[in-house]
């Protein structure tokens, strides 16, 4: 049996760009981070800010790394399996790409490099400006991608010329209000990612009884900044429920999960369709809610599934439970941000009260839920707009290269697969031992419950690295890189686990 070409090609992109979204998720946010360290290390002159940011650079190069390994591809794509659409839109979609090199990663490629190598060679204020740089470039990148994006989820300024879509008018297209509800949607699921990333790596030091005043800064400043963004977050994910409504209702049914036109309208939380019969077998809903959040108020009248001609419905399940599982995270982040931050508030989370473990737990399995809840957005946004590549302007089917076959784009996209899993792999297996290794000490922590706690817990931090206990770590100022590549000293002859306050019954012994 022949499988449809069209259907490969669109599995392959969406399990290309799905695999490379993480990463720049996670670097956007990332970059903000190492600039706000980097500002407070200059302002404060607290070793703390200057240990975070010597820690979380080396992550940042890693994901960096495997960010632009995994997007390597995405242009090839358009070629080998997309060049109908290329053909007709690259004279719009083509100079936006362009921009995101020509802006976007020249600034995060050149300065970047004065993050790794530069340390030592220029002021502390040129380089607190390379962070600011960097991070300056990541936002670009995110710019330019969403602006592409944007015009093929809702095309303007554009005119068809002999099948061909040009440019008519670039202010337009770059000042689509639709564009910016999406931007800065994507920029704070980017910036909460990277806010649950550290903060449950503060939690998971704490728990660990590891770096405790690196793990404070983090467990604070994380849930601290996603308390903030959070709510942002979830009002403009509103305004993008509003453009979805206005401009693609094919889209908005099908998040919305109601077949049938309703005055007042039903908020449905679980559905399973029968779609052959256009009804939901199983519904779980609340009356009156849907009405009152799509339109603001209990008696608007809502469309149903069935005012959107068949042929132009996108597949059910995907957006409608994606855009669910998105909602519920956001949510999720929200009750956690918010409980941290009056556990904080109350002097639970630092100083010599007891700190509460289940929080500290719930923080850490929180890690994941930026990444799910970007990759359910951006599932709900591009299932969603099928059939269409260009929305209501170019079919997917009609935008294939014409003498793709089915065997060449099955035989792609097991090799992406394999190589990707690769990388993945590799670069996983790297992010977890540099987070275990965690960031460089400088000795006992002043602030933990106890002195005889906190000399217990740097002696066992220094014998898990194998380094010998008392020996000084820190150093005036910046660190250069070659402080990464720490020498590894043998424990003093005589050394008794218990001298360097190893349990063998709670540590194993092991690092």
């Amino acid at each position: 049996m022949d499988i449809d070409p069209v259907s490969i090609s669109r599995l392959q992109f969406a399990f290309t760009v799905s695999f490379h979204i993480i990463f720049p998720a996670f670097t956007i946010g990332l970059a903000a981070w190492l600039t706000t360290l980097q500002g407070l290390s200059l302002v404060t002159a607290k070793p703390v800010y200057q240990r975070l940011f010597d820690f979380w650079l080396k992550v940042f190069a890693v994901a960096f790394g495997l960010g632009v390994v995994s997007g390597l591809v995405m242009a090839f794509q358009f070629g080998t399996n997309w060049s109908e659409l290329s053909a007709r839109a690259g004279p719009i979609q083509g100079p936006l790409l362009a921009y995101e090199s020509f802006t976007a990663f020249l600034l995060e490629a050149t300065f970047f490099g004065v993050l790794l190598f530069g340390r030592d060679k220029v002021p502390r204020w040129a380089y607190f400006l390379s962070t600011l740089m960097v991070a300056l470039g990541t936002t670009f990148s995110a710019f330019w991608i969403m602006a592409n994006n944007t015009w093929m989820q809702v095309p303007v300024g554009y005119e068809l010329v002999d099948g061909i879509f040009e440019p008519r008018d670039w202010a337009e297209i770059l000042r689509d209000p639709v564009l910016w509800v999406r931007f800065p949607h994507m920029l704070l699921g980017a910036y909460l990612t990277t806010a649950f990333c550290v903060a449950a790596t503060g939690a998971w030091y704490l728990l660990r009884d590891q770096h405790q005043a690196e793990a404070r800064v983090m467990l604070a400043m994380g849930l601290g900044i996603a308390a903030v963004l959070t709510p942002l977050q979830i009002g403009y994910g509103h305004l993008n429920g509003e453009y979805t409504a206005e401009h693609q209702p094919s889209k908005f049914t099908t998040i919305e999960g109601r077949w049938q036109t309703e005055q007042p309208a039903r908020l449905i939380l679980f559905a399973w369709p029968d779609i052959a019969n256009e009804r939901n077998r199983v519904e779980i809903a609340l009356p009156y809610l849907g009405s009152f959040v799509d339109q603001g108020n209990f008696s608007a009248e809502e469309p149903g599934i069935v005012t959107v001609p068949a042929d132009e419905r996108p597949p059910f399940l995907i957006p409608f439970y994606a855009f669910r599982v998105m909602v519920g995270l956001g949510l999720l982040m929200l009750v956690l941000s918010w409980g941290g931050l009056w556990l904080m508030l109350r002097g639970r989370l630092r100083g010599p009260s007891p700190r509460p473990r289940w929080f500290l737990w719930a923080t850490f399995f929180a890690w994941p839920s930026g990444f799910i809840a970007v990759l359910t957005g951006w599932l709900t946004a591009e299932v969603g707009r099928q059939p269409w590549v260009i929305f209501g302007a170019l079919r997917t089917a009609d935008a294939i290269t014409p003498s793709l076959s089915s065997s060449a784009a099955l035989t792609s996209l097991t090799a992406y697969f394999l190589v990707y899993a690769l990388i993945f792999s590799a670069g996983t297996l790297y992010l977890y031992r540099l987070l275990r290794e965690g960031p460089l000490d400088d000795g006992p922590d002043p602030d933990s419950e106890s002195p005889e706690r906190s000399s217990a817990a740097a002696a066992r931090q220094a014998a898990r690295k194998h380094l010998t206990p008392g020996r000084p770590l820190a150093v005036d100022g910046p660190r250069p890189l070659a402080h990464w590549q720490m020498a590894q000293p043998t424990l003093r002859a005589g050394a008794s686990t218990a001298a360097v306050g190893l349990n063998p019954n709670t540590d194993g012994g092991a690092a």
